[in-house]
């Protein structure tokens, strides 16, 4: 009976899914119809020329620094931004990253993101190590390898694949379409080239800036408890893992911070990088600024403490807040929720009893998701400046690095002496549609799915293909929804070649991992690679994962994990094998340096690099006017003439505004916004603030007929200096000189002149 239903009618609610998925093919159709539209005919692969910085499309600029070990690096002088804030067109916003959220598109700018780049090398030799941590997503594999064809046309053979890491901190604030791979099209509305472009530049720019400023230096390395600002999101999946291996913990999360001091030989102090477990998702997908999230807020306060004076994003001092093991920790460090009762649905499928699984919601410390914010980004800079001012464990002795490109899909993986397994082509299971409780998904999947749905896998087979029978048994105990290993058009939906890396930094060892790994996965490969280190004569390293390097592969749980099919074992794309497979070669990894053996390690097939220059649904810009009797820049609702100098006061000025994305195609602007006081010494206006500051908003809203507005707030902190402020805007709007030309003008706006008063 269910089958003939099935055929011949439908509920409603199943209607309302099949017009879901429908559009969702249709999106799919049209990409790759545009796609096809624009491919080069020649079939071969090409890189595409690089573009001036400050592209349209990613709001991305850059800090660096650089070394040497016995030794460290110099950081750069205060580097210039590359000026850009994304912002989309309405009619077809670019998406963020993260949430996968077809609602999450960019309206505005919170803060700025940034890479920020560290040089290690030794004074009397060639070797040299790069580690950048940049305010995105995750690192994609196209990123990677444009990053390393930039540096190899600039610096030969001196940064190459084994020893420059590129890991993102993981917010899901940015933009996406910077992916080369088909599954990342859909979630993102295309291959974005600005965006793409703009990641690269701004990632090479920081290199460049910590090249050309090394000096000798001192390493420290410290460590320590972050308390109240993460839980496990999957608690009833860690619970699987064995009794006796979770007894040896205190917490089903890591909450170790690893820091890495660095001072130059005279103690001065230059920058650090710290590596903390934690999802950068305070920030809810129902947010529309870009911003860096709670890692991000913890390097600004960092920044600003160590360059006072300086305005946001400038000064030497750069301080990292990069990605670890984060792939089922939290920072909605009260848990989940059903969002219409109330009622908690801390349960192993996350659902609620009214609404099911979409109504099952975390919520952070604070009121609203920017407090929360401030709250984990606080704590974890709080203690990230308590071990920077204790740090005194010095870290001395050779650089290394060992990387190998891998084919994941067929790794052979010896459990013990008489059991041998592999991986499998990649497939997600059912509940990556679930979502988490940090990000629901649609439609009505659940988490902890261990059999398939007979609707959506008729439909999957109907429209995508039906698995292979040897896919589906690799996978078990997964009920596959996309076999993305058997889905090669017009490209692969997934990666099947990906990076495995160590770098060593004395008795520092990286290990740059392509993707999310659980607590207790990350727990598991640093022990196995200790034990390897210890093993072959290199007692006592400090071994820390650096997560979301080099090439996105989704996540990595343990295998007793993956038997219970919650969403980040749903999301594990190379099977129940997958974490085994990692040790095996990380392990490798640490034995080719500490046996002085990295030469004789096979470098590995190499990944593709897909012919895929343009590509995506977002429209050109097009004329834009202001409303009858304005111009661009006036002023359509203005400030208060006084606030007070009290949590809470925000002042507010609305101008006539155009597309943000003309501001970062000129990049004659560094700034879309600035806060100015008036001095009475110099009887001149002074920047205090510009949009890279936490404490401003800035909100562009499309309306028709080509016209929109612009809105900047700034939420004036306690502390402030009482005095006569205001608030300026810049931008750039589109001007049709004839038929065929149009040109972009600038423009600035200014608030009224206002007074901040003491309470």
């Amino acid at each position: 009976m269910a089958g003939k239903r099935s055929r011949c009618s439908f509920s409603r609610l199943e209607l309302i899914l099949i017009v879901c998925l429908v559009l969702m093919i249709s999106l799919t159709v049209a990409l790759l119809v545009l796609h096809f539209l624009t491919r080069n005919t020649n079939g071969k692969c090409s890189y595409p020329s690089p573009v001036p910085q400050g592209c349209p499309g990613q709001d991305f600029s850059d800090r660096g620094t650089g070394g040497g070990l016995q030794v460290t690096a110099e950081l750069s002088p205060p580097p210039s931004s590359v000026p850009v804030t994304h912002r989309n067109d309405q009619r077809a916003p670019l998406l963020q990253m993260g949430y996968a959220n077809p609602e999450q598109v960019g309206g505005g700018l919170l803060s700025r993101l940034y890479s920020r780049a560290f040089i290690v090398a030794e004074p009397q030799g060639s070797q040299r190590v790069v580690f950048v941590s940049a305010d995105i997503g995750m690192v994609s594999q196209r990123v990677r390898l444009e990053v390393l064809k930039q540096l190899r046309s600039k610096y030969g053979e001196l940064y190459r694949q084994d020893n420059v890491i590129l890991s993102g901190t993981h917010t899901h604030s940015g933009p996406g379409g910077y992916f080369q791979y088909t599954l990342f099209w859909i979630t993102s509305r295309g291959l974005v080239q600005p965006t793409l472009k703009s990641i690269v530049n701004g990632i090479v720019k920081s290199i460049d800036i910590a090249h050309e400023n090394m000096k000798k230096g001192r390493l420290f390395i410290n460590r320590g408890t972050v308390e109240n600002s993460q839980i496990n999101r999957s608690p009833f999946s860690y619970l699987a893992n064995p009794q006796s291996e979770r007894k040896r913990y205190s917490s089903n999360t890591d909450k170790e911070m690893v820091l890495l001091k660095m001072v130059d030989v005279e103690g001065h102090e230059l920058g650090l990088i710290s590596w903390f477990a934690v999802h950068p998702v305070s920030m809810n997908n129902s947010n529309h600024l870009v911003n860096s999230d709670n890692v991000g807020y913890a390097s600004y306060l960092f920044e600003q403490e160590k360059n006072k004076g300086m305005l946001p994003g400038e000064g030497p001092f750069v301080a990292a807040f990069a990605s670890s093991n984060l792939g089922d920790v939290s920072p909605n460090t009260r848990g989940p929720f059903c969002a219409n009762t109330g009622e908690s649905c801390d349960n192993p499928q996350s659902t609620c009893p009214v609404g099911g699984a979409s109504m099952c919601m975390a919520k952070g410390p604070g009121k609203d998701m920017f407090e929360s914010t401030r709250i984990i980004g606080q704590n974890i800079y709080l203690k990230a400046k308590e071990l920077y001012e204790k740090a005194s464990q010095e870290v001395t002795g050779p650089l290394s690095s060992a990387h190998q490109w891998v084919n994941m899909t067929n790794v052979s993986v010896e459990l013990n002496a008489t059991h041998t397994v592999r991986t499998c082509k990649p497939a997600l299971g059912h509940s990556f549609a679930a979502g988490t409780i940090d990000g629901v998904g649609a439609l009505n999947f659940t988490q902890g799915s261990v059999e398939g749905d007979p609707f959506w896998d008729q439909i999957r087979d109907q429209l995508l293909g039906e698995p292979s029978n040897e896919t589906k048994a690799c996978h078990q105990p997964k009920p596959i929804l996309f076999n993305t290993g058997e889905m090669t058009w017009p490209h692969p939906w997934h990666p099947d070649i990906v990076d495995v890396q160590i770098v060593a930094i004395g008795s520092l060892a990286i290990l740059a991992v392509p993707g999310e790994f659980t607590t207790m996965s990350g727990r598991r490969l640093r022990e196995a690679v200790q034990r390897e280190f210890d093993s072959h004569g290199s007692p006592g390293m400090n071994v820390v994962i650096a997560g979301l390097c080099n090439v996105y592969t989704h996540y990595i749980a343990t295998y007793e994990e993956y038997q219970l099919q919650r969403y980040e074992a749903a999301s594990t794309i190379y099977g129940p094998h997958t974490l085994s497979a990692y040790i095996q070669l990380y392990r490798g990894l640490a034995k080719a340096i500490a046996l002085n053996g990295t030469q004789e390690l096979s470098p590995g097939p190499e990944p593709p690099f897909f012919n895929v220059t343009s590509l995506t649904l977002l429209p050109s810009l097009s004329v834009e006017s202001a409303p009858a009797g304005k111009t661009f820049g006036d002023v359509l609702e203005e400030v208060r003439q006084e606030y007070r100098e009290v949590r809470g006061e925000v002042a507010e000025v609305t101008f006539v505004g155009a597309n943000p994305r003309n501001s970062a195609e000129n990049a004659t602007e560094h700034n879309f916004l600035t806060v100015e006081r008036y001095s009475n010494i110099s009887s001149s206006w002074r920047v205090v603030l510009n949009d890279a500051s936490w404490d401003t908003r800035f909100y562009w809203s499309k309306g028709t007929s080509g016209r929109s507005n612009v809105t900047i707030e700034w939420h004036i902190p306690a502390g402030t200096e009482p005095g006569v402020y205001r608030l300026r805007y810049f931008g750039h709007y589109k001007k049709r000189v004839n038929f065929l030309r149009v040109i972009s003008v600038p423009f600035e706006g200014l608030s009224s002149a206002f007074q901040i008063t003491a309470p």
